[in-house]
């Protein structure tokens, strides 16, 4: 018998993307099935995803689930195609002085030489997906989160700098997002998976 994971691979593989059946498959795993899963996606499956994934709205609900009090960060697992560095974190929080827009920032191991990577993130109303806006910086942050920095300082201004990524829905836990700069897409994709 096929392992979840296996599934997944199988139904990427495809000609035809069932990105809901991919979705549903997701949300049937365990924590640590569908952690696994997600790491285990190239560039290649990401892009695929991500296209399928097109017009499947994402809210900040979906990353900040409701009843989480203002400044409780929510972690969220990725992964990149960069050829380096692959495994990051998401941290997202509400804020207090804003019911439709999220605080956050990166935590991955060159936090301290690229910087925190802070965004702000909110639902696009034309598209439905997640806009993560690197060139918005957040009002305020949980105490125990990093210092918030511009964008355009040192290393962040190559790595963050006038950067929005672009987030879709895949399942209950799980979305897919692509970098793009100066208003024009990336060769550059991520997937999340939300810790519950």
């Amino acid at each position: 018998m096929s392992t979840p994971t296996q599934q997944l691979h199988f139904l990427l593989g495809g000609k035809s993307f069932p990105v809901d059946e991919i979705g549903w498959l997701l949300d049937g795993m365990s924590v640590a099935e569908r952690l696994a899963a997600v790491r285990g996606l190239g560039f290649f499956s990401q892009r695929k995803l991500y296209d399928a994934a097109e017009g499947r709205p994402v809210s900040i609900d979906d990353m900040v689930p409701p009843g989480i009090p203002v400044h409780t960060e929510v972690i969220h697992e990725g992964k990149n195609t960069l050829p380096v560095h692959q495994l990051f974190q998401k941290r997202f929080a509400r804020q207090p002085d804003s019911a439709t827009e999220l605080c956050g920032y990166n935590e991955q191991t060159l936090r301290t030489i690229t910087g925190p990577g802070y965004y702000v993130a909110r639902q696009n109303p034309e598209t439905g997906e997640l806009d993560v806006d690197y060139t918005a910086l957040p009002n305020s942050k949980p105490a125990h989160w990093p210092e918030i920095r511009s964008q355009t300082e040192g290393l962040s201004r190559f790595i963050y700098g006038f950067m929005v990524d672009k987030m879709r829905k895949v399942s209950q836990h799980v979305t897919i997002g692509r970098a793009w700069r100066h208003g024009k897409p990336q060769p550059a994709y991520f997937v999340l998976c939300r810790q519950d």
